[in-house]
């Protein structure tokens, strides 16, 4: 098991909730936080930016309530993702108000920037970078990131296209600090199967879009307990960047998720017009045909924990 930084030490769970763009909110984030896991949100859920600051008084006095009355169970740790892409004008601003309350881990996206790294650092912040391939990950850790996520084939959201297991068996060889694996974790068995590769967490998300707390539209989430990995679609036409999509999403729109265009990665765009325009395109990943129902977070990551439980005792049977 690889050295990991403090914050990670009271987590009874290994597993990092995944921030989720537009559905991640701080009801979400608090739940998941009690329920053991490492809650997250990407800042630009915050909108107009003012409301960040607002979300993170909200979640910092909830945590510490839960925490003073429940000393023996004390939530886990907060992260705050960052697009750190030319595209988001708010960076430097939600970066301050981050700094201003102290949180726990910043997970970076869409670029490693040492100014980033070095503000989360200057109070004892966490930096969590996600990549998609080995040569991705070295350039994280030489700017100063702490440790990373691994985004696999089948991720849900912007993912990469490497199996898991060459992608953790290759940072591995050189990297000894905290890695995430992302890519259709839903089940216990499967977080389990993520730290036997060589990973410390489970990054897990299209799960938790079909839970009571998240901001996704009824629809959003029924899709989501009624499709499998059939039908995910892998594209870049969304936001220049390839990810994974509801089909039944993509045909709402009328287009046909079989024959979509190429976008330009060039112009990635996260909140302006063009993400406006793809609103209603569902992002997911391919471990959803385990989730079987609408349920509260804590709900989910109990079923998380009991399989976990269920697939060590199978392998030491």
């Amino acid at each position: 098991m690889s050295r990991l930084p403090a914050v990670f030490h009271k987590l009874r769970f290994p597993v990092i909730a995944s921030p989720l763009f537009i559905i991640s909110n701080p009801q979400l984030l608090i739940a998941q936080c009690k329920a053991g896991v490492v809650g997250s949100m990407p800042a630009l859920n915050a909108r107009p930016a003012e409301q960040l600051e607002e979300w993170l008084i909200e979640i910092t006095e909830a945590l510490a309530a839960h925490n003073r009355d429940h000393p023996d169970q004390p939530a886990a740790p907060f992260a705050i993702n960052q697009i750190v892409h030319k595209s988001n004008d708010r960076l430097e601003h939600d970066m301050a108000l981050c700094v201003k309350y102290k949180v726990p881990i910043i997970i970076t996206s869409l670029g490693a920037r040492e100014d980033v790294n070095a503000a989360a650092h200057s109070y004892g912040g966490v930096v969590m970078h996600d990549i998609i391939n080995n040569k991705f990950a070295k350039k994280a850790i030489e700017k100063g990131a702490d440790g990373l996520v691994a985004v696999a084939a089948g991720a849900g959201g912007h993912a990469g296209v490497k199996s898991p297991f060459a992608l953790i068996q290759e940072i591995r060889e050189w990297f000894d600090g905290p890695v995430a694996l992302s890519g259709a974790i839903t089940t216990g068995g499967a977080v389990l199967a993520a730290q036997a590769m060589g990973a410390d967490f489970a990054y897990v998300g299209s799960a938790f879009i079909a839970t009571q707390e998240a901001r996704a539209s009824d629809a959003y989430k029924q899709c989501i307990v009624d499709s499998n990995s059939d039908d995910i679609v892998y594209s870049n036409l969304f936001t220049g960047v390839h990810g994974n999509y509801l089909a039944p999403s993509i045909r709402n729109a009328g287009l046909d998720p079989e024959h979509l265009a190429e976008s330009d990665a060039s112009q990635m765009n996260f909140g302006g017009d063009k993400s406006k325009a793809w609103k209603d395109i569902w992002g997911c990943g391919q471990g959803i045909g385990a989730v079987k129902a609408v349920v509260p977070a804590a709900e989910l990551v109990a079923r998380l924990k009991r399989e976990y439980q269920e697939a060590k005792s199978r392998i030491t049977a």
